[in-house]
């Protein structure tokens, strides 16, 4: 990293909260297309500001990986909000050493600091940050990735449903590979686009998931990759962003899956028995039925 791209920033911090220069190097795996922190050299930074993430272990790899990064000295803002780890973040951030002024603004805690000469507890934050193979998965995961450390439950009640697919196909919202395992079990499908706009979940499906029939794509799945004519999607929507749920953004995915299918394709998918999917699936789809429902999910088969 040269010197003019040595500020950093992860995720999109409130312009009101923290100043971050033009062209500082976005890092948040959730931003397709951004640097990898990891990769960052040692010490080679000069600056950073953190949005950091709700999750304890995801927030505390996150801190330590910021702290690895930076020169001795240089400034680190960290901001989340105060009910979303924001209260902890003076004490996660004076446990690795560094001198800490908090403050409170807009429902957010904000905390300044500097990289100390010798930050302590680094090592040990991401190693429980790192991915690992989840046993109860079966699979390669990370802490940040949806369901990261036990299968969904939606995902397994689509499963159980699912007939045997075949032809071309996508998976919306990838995750780690725990629905594309059993799509690519059929010899019939001649190729799946895995996709998900989680960096990490991506790099955890590349391992888990080892078919020359599959394409792997970190992109928004609303509007990326250019696909067309598919047989087939499957997918378990997401209705969360940034921890607020947003029923538009699975409606969004019903949508582009729509656009993706071929004349006759069918979406296989599966959503919170609360959701309203029925009303952006009737108007697409020439038909929809209904095909599983248990433990608060739903299932639904809907062909164009």
């Amino acid at each position: 990293m040269n010197q003019q791209d040595s500020f950093c920033v992860y995720g999109a911090p409130s312009v009101e909260l923290a100043t971050v220069p033009a062209g500082a190097v976005q890092v948040s795996p959730l931003i397709p297309g951004a640097a990898v922190l990891e990769d960052i050299a040692p010490a080679s930074l000069s600056a950073m500001v953190v949005a950091a993430p709700p999750g304890t272990v995801e927030r505390r790899y996150v801190l330590a990986q910021a702290l690895r990064a930076l020169k001795p000295g240089a400034p680190l803002t960290v901001m989340a909000p105060k009910e979303k780890g924001g209260a902890r973040l003076a004490k996660e951030l004076q446990a690795f050493g560094c001198a800490v002024e908090d403050i409170g603004r807009r429902h957010q805690r904000i905390c300044h600091s500097v990289r100390p000469e010798a930050p302590t507890g680094l090592d040990a934050a991401i190693a429980a940050g790192a991915p690992r193979l989840v046993e109860a998965l079966g699979q390669w995961s990370q802490p940040g990735v949806f369901s990261w450390d036990r299968p969904d439950p939606g995902t397994l009640l689509l499963i159980s449903a699912l007939p045997a697919l075949s032809g071309r196909g996508a998976d919306l919202g990838c995750g780690v590979g725990l629905l594309a395992a059993p799509v690519l079990a059929n010899p019939q499908v001649a190729h799946l686009d895995l996709i998900d706009i989680d960096r990490r979940a991506i790099e955890a499906a590349r391992r888990n998931i080892d078919d020359p029939r599959v394409a792997f794509h970190w992109s928004d799945a609303r509007s990326a990759p250019a696909l067309e004519g598919l047989d087939f999607v499957v997918m378990n929507p997401p209705f969360h962003d940034g921890g607020a749920e947003d029923k538009t953004l699975g409606q969004a995915f019903v949508r582009r899956s729509h656009q993706i299918l071929r004349k006759g394709g069918t979406v296989w998918l599966v959503a919170n028995r609360h959701l309203p999917y029925e009303g952006v699936l009737t108007p697409l789809f020439a038909k929809v039925a209904l095909k599983a429902e248990a433990g608060g999910f739903k299932v639904y088969e809907a062909q164009t």
